[in-house]
């Protein structure tokens, strides 16, 4: 499998674009800003406890106060807030926590007001940044993640991922863990660290330790409210969470950014530095990549797949809601419900790649093709949970309804990425699809007609003069590749009466194709 990474730097931004196999199925935006993002340790405030709703709400630096509900404390509150009382007054200047004295944990059932006072310092991990109206999520039971492994302040447990299967690996990592952590502190052991060695984790163990001390010291002389800690920079968090074996390539276009993924992946994989690449090209990073041709076509209101299938994707405040349609695939069957479950496992291997594209998140209702037979359904069902299986975000997918609507839930962190893709119309007021899309549309409508197979003649596309212009211009244009292609010659005909979005394909007696 060809995975690639394809990072694109402005002078405030970086892009992250991952392929897999050429098709885009993850794209990220990394701004130059303050702002919030999910894994910063803040040193807060709270605003206000409310007992009604048994939380807080707790002044970040954003505009709007962050939320902090009772089961989002941690048992070890005590600890935390009498620690960062600690630090804060400066009695307290050894950050190890080895002859700290832990506070009892809190009642699991107890009510915020017994807890949290209001103008009270403490220490939250933005969990989810601020959508729409609300501001940030918090938590107060703090962590810090490495490639291996992930540091839980104020606690003594060992935990495994479950995806590790192997009883004996578990206890392995278990044992080697009891070994090296430093008392005070818990473990998360993540799935990549089964089969590695004693060194690779303690290394990643004492990284996660610096970075905690660190913070502590910037606690010590840090003004209300403030930033103490910063999730790794976007490249690191992407190379840390998803990096593994089937990477054959990162492509970056930056010098600076260049060296800190080659010395980044010295630290997380040696020898797997010479698949980064320095991209010096005059040709956009993104252009080469046919990145840019990708985002045209794959954001919007309607998606277009294979076989003349589309999606319609619409949002709203409470959920989003995605309609499968076959196009014009149903004029070429002949069985309705063999169509609809060729149609649907087409959508639902492309709407699990539109979730993770558009990071789309909270409820998700997609109305599929309707389908009597049961197996069938189950198919549609098992198809999707696999092609969903990539995901990283936590999700749940329910079993298809009898009307053909499955419900999808998935984890919510960050606004969802939303791209413009329609652009000014030069003859009058108002927008059109970019002419990318409008191209990727003539190319897909002209390939189902010559794989119909139904008309041998010449087929004859009118268009306006300008797409016309574009089709045919130069000795390899885009009729001439046609040809190439499908040994099939194409007459374009300029239409002055249509718009730029208008075409039509006919025989060469006039008659619609």
């Amino acid at each position: 499998m060809n995975k690639e990474l394809i990072i694109r730097s402005g002078s405030s931004y970086i892009d992250f674009a991952l392929l897999k196999e050429g098709r885009l199925i993850e794209l990220h935006k990394e701004e130059d800003s303050n702002g919030l993002g999910v894994g910063d340790i803040m040193l807060a405030k709270i605003r206000k406890p409310i007992q009604g709703l048994n939380a807080a709400f707790v002044n970040v630096g954003h505009e709007k106060d962050a939320f902090l509900h009772y089961h989002d404390l941690g048992p070890q509150l005590l600890s935390l807030l009498k620690f960062v009382r600690l630090v804060i007054s400066g009695k307290l200047k050894d950050y190890s926590l080895k002859d700290f004295q832990l506070e009892p944990d809190i009642n699991k059932d107890g009510g915020v007001s017994e807890v949290l006072k209001a103008g009270q310092p403490i220490l939250v991990q933005i969990v989810k940044e601020p959508i729409s109206t609300k501001g940030p999520r918090i938590s107060s039971e703090l962590s810090i993640a490495g490639r291996y492994l992930v540091l839980v302040p104020f606690s003594d447990r060992i935990s495994i991922s479950q995806k590790i299967e192997s009883k004996a690996e578990k206890e392995r990592l278990r044992r080697l863990l009891q070994s090296i952590k430093p008392k005070g502190f818990g473990v998360i052991v993540r799935t990549v660290a089964e089969g590695k060695k004693v060194a690779e984790l303690d290394k990643d163990l004492q990284g996660l330790f610096e970075r905690w001390v660190l913070m502590c010291k910037k606690v010590h002389k840090a003004v209300f409210p403030s930033k103490v800690m910063s999730e790794i920079n976007r490249a690191g968090a992407i190379l840390r969470d998803m990096f593994n074996d089937s990477f054959t390539g990162i492509h970056v276009d930056n010098d600076l950014l260049y060296e800190q993924i080659v010395t980044y992946l010295q630290d997380i994989a040696p020898g797997k530095e010479n698949i980064v690449k320095h991209y010096r090209s005059s040709v956009p990073i993104f252009e080469k990549f046919h990145i840019e041709r990708q985002i045209k076509t794959a954001f919007g209101r309607t998606v277009s797949m294979t076989k003349g299938a589309y999606l319609v994707i619409e949002h709203t405040e409470a959920l989003h809601v995605i309609d499968v349609n076959s196009g014009n695939h149903s004029n070429k069957a002949t069985n309705q419900e063999s169509t609809a479950l060729s149609v649907n496992l087409i959508a639902a291997t492309e709407i699990a790649r539109q979730l993770r594209l558009r990071d789309m998140g909270g409820i998700i209702v997609v109305d599929f093709i309707d389908m009597s037979n049961t197996d069938n359904r189950k198919i549609l069902f098992d198809h999707l949970r696999k092609e969903m299986e990539e995901d990283r975000a936590k999700h749940k997918v329910l079993p298809p309804s009898k009307f053909g609507l499955i419900q999808i839930t998935r984890q919510r962190v960050r606004q969802e990425l939303n791209i413009k893709t329609k652009e000014e119309n030069p003859s009058k007021e108002g927008e059109i699809e970019a002419p990318i899309v409008l191209v990727d549309k003539i190319n897909t409508e002209l390939e189902n007609i010559i794989k119909e197979g139904t008309y041998k003649g010449t087929i004859v596309l009118n268009a306006h003069p300008f797409v016309a212009a574009y089709i045919t211009h130069g000795w390899l244009s885009m009729r001439f590749k046609w040809f190439l292609k499908y040994k099939r010659w194409v007459q374009v005909m300029p239409r002055d009466a249509y718009s730029y979005l208008e075409y039509r394909f006919k025989t060469k007696a006039g008659t619609p194709l």
